[in-house]
C-alpha cells in the first residue's frame, strides 16, 4: 500500500509539470490569464495545507504531552531535550560551514555584474529580531497559538501540561487516558488528510510551472543547479552522521520516510510533512515518547537546509554586486546566522527574511534578494525537503542515543 501511494505522488509530480507546462504555453503572452489558471491549479494545494494545518496543532499537543507523561519524569524531559539540541547546533554548523564552502567554491555569482541601486528587496528584514523571537517562544495563550498555528509555543504549553501532568500522580490518569484518545482519534483524522497528498502535489507543481514556466530554471540554470549539488552533499552528510548511530539501518530509515519527503518536495512544506513523518517514525520503531517530543522541536530548531541555503544564497548576492567579502567577514557571517536562523520557523519567506536581515547587517545590497525571488520556490522544494529529512534523523539518533538496545 505504501508504495503505491509513493508511486502515486511521484506519477503526480510529473503529470504536475506536464500540465504546467501545457497551461503555461496555452497562456503565453496573457499574464492574467496564466495567473488565473495557476490560481485554480493551487486551490488542491491549498486545500490541503488548510487540511494540514487543522490538525498540526491538536496533534502536536496530544501526542506531546502524552509522550512527556509516558516518560515518567522531568529528568528524562531534560536529558532527551538536551541530546536533542546538541544534535541540533552540530547540523546547523555542518549546515552553514557547507553552504560557505560551496558557494565560494562555485562562486555562482561572478560575472553577473549587477549595479546596487537601493530599491527595496519586498522582504521584511525587520522581522527577524531577537527580542521578538524570544518573547515569541512563550505563548500569551494556548488558544492563540493554536489559532496560529505556532509549533514552538505549543511544544512550550505543551512542555508545561506534559510535566504537571506526571507530577499530580494518579490524579492525572483520567486526563491521560482524555490525551491519549485524542491521540488515536488525531491519528485518524491525519489518514484522511494524507490520503489527498497526491493531488496537493499535483496542484503545487502545476501552479508554480503555469504561472513561471520551465524557462525559469533554464534562466537560473547554473545556482540552482550548484545549490541542488550543494544539498546533495548535505544529503551524504546527514545520512553518514546517521548511519553512525543508526548502521545499516539508514536504509531502510530513507524506505520508511520517502513519502513525507516528497510531500515536503513538492510543496515546499515541512508541516505538509509532519503528520505523515510521525506515522513513519512509529513504524520505523521510535518510541511515540521520543518522536512527539524531538520532531516538533526540530521544527523549530533543527532546519538543515534552510541554513545552508542562507549562507550560499548571502554570499551569491555579494558574489552578483563584486563585493569581494574576506574570509574572516563571511565567518563572521557564518557566526550570524548561527544565532539568527534559530528563530526562522516562525518568520513568514523565513530564509528570505534571514538573507535580507544578514545582508542588512553586513551593509551588503538586500535589494539582492529580489533577484533570487524567482526561483526561490524551486530552491524552497529542496530545502524544506532537507529540513524534513534531517529531522527524521535527528529524532531517530537522539532515540538510539535514550534507547541504545533498542532496534532504531
Amino acid at each position: 500500500m505504501r508504495s503505491r501511494l509513493t508511486a502515486f505522488i511521484v506519477s503526480t509530480m510529473l503529470l504536475g509539470v506536464a500540465t504546467g507546462s501545457a497551461a503555461n504555453w496555452w497562456a503565453a503572452g496573457d499574464d492574467a490569464l496564466a495567473l488565473r489558471v495557476a490560481g485554480y491549479f493551487s486551490l488542491l494545494a491549498d486545500v490541503f495545507l488548510h487540511l494540514v494545518k487543522m490538525i498540526i496543532a491538536p496533534l502536536i499537543f496530544s501526542t506531546l504531552v502524552a509522550g512527556i507523561a509516558h516518560m515518567g519524569d522531568g529528568a528524562a524531559v531534560g536529558r532527551i531535550g538536551t541530546r536533542a539540541l546538541a544534535w541540533f547546533l552540530t547540523a546547523s554548523l555542518l549546515s552553514l560551514t557547507l553552504g560557505l564552502v560551496a558557494v565560494n567554491l562555485f562562486a555562482p555569482g561572478e560575472g553577473l555584474n549587477l549595479v546596487r541601486s537601493g530599491v527595496e528587496s519586498g522582504i521584511n528584514a525587520e522581522a527577524l529580531d531577537l527580542r521578538a523571537f524570544v518573547l515569541h517562544v512563550f505563548p500569551v495563550s494556548m488558544v492563540g497559538a493554536m489559532a496560529e498555528n505556532s509549533i514552538l509555543q505549543i511544544v512550550v504549553f505543551s512542555l508545561f501540561i506534559g510535566v504537571a501532568l506526571v507530577a499530580i500522580g494518579d490524579q492525572g490518569k483520567s486526563v491521560l487516558a482524555l490525551v491519549e484518545a485524542m491521540v488515536s482519534l488525531m491519528l485518524k483524522v491525519t489518514g484522511y488528510v494524507m490520503a489527498l497528498a497526491p493531488l496537493a502535489v499535483f496542484g503545487a507543481l502545476a501552479s508554480v510551472v503555469t504561472r513561471q514556466g520551465l524557462g525559469v530554471l533554464a534562466t537560473f540554470g547554473a545556482l540552482v543547479g550548484e545549490f541542488y549539488l550543494t544539498l546533495g552533499a548535505l544529503w551524504a552528510l546527514l545520512f553518514a552522521s546517521g548511519s553512525l548511530f543508526l548502521g545499516r539501518r539508514m536504509l531502510q530509515l530513507l524506505r520508511h520516510i520517502r513519502e513525507p519527503l516528497l510531500v515536503a518536495f513538492s510543496t515546499a512544506s515541512s508541516e505538509a510533512a509532519y503528520p505523515k513523518m510521525l506515522q513513519q517514525l512509529d513504524s520505523f520503531g521510535v518510541p511515540r515518547r521520543i518522536s512527539s517530543f524531538v520532531l516538533p522541536l526540530g521544527y523549530s530548531f533543527n532546519l538543515d537546509g534552510s541554513m545552508m541555503y542562507a549562507t550560499f544564497a548571502s554570499i551569491f548576492i555579494a558574489q552578483a554586486y563584486g563585493i569581494d567579502l574576506p574570509l574572516s567577514t563571511q565567518v563572521t557571517m557564518l557566526l550570524v546566522l548561527m544565532v539568527t536562523s534559530k528563530g526562522i520557523a516562525a518568520v513568514p519567506r523565513a530564509s528570505l527574511v534571514v538573507v535580507a536581515a544578514t545582508l542588512g547587517q553586513f551593509d551588503l545590497p538586500v535589494e539582492g534578494v529580489a533577484f533570487i525571488l524567482a526561483i526561490d520556490h524551486f530552491m524552497d522544494m529542496g530545502r524544506t525537503a532537507t529540513n524534513v529529512f534531517g529531522n527524521a534523523i535527528a529524532t531517530c539518533v537522539v532515540s538510539k542515543w535514550e534507547e541504545p538496545n533498542e532496534p532504531v
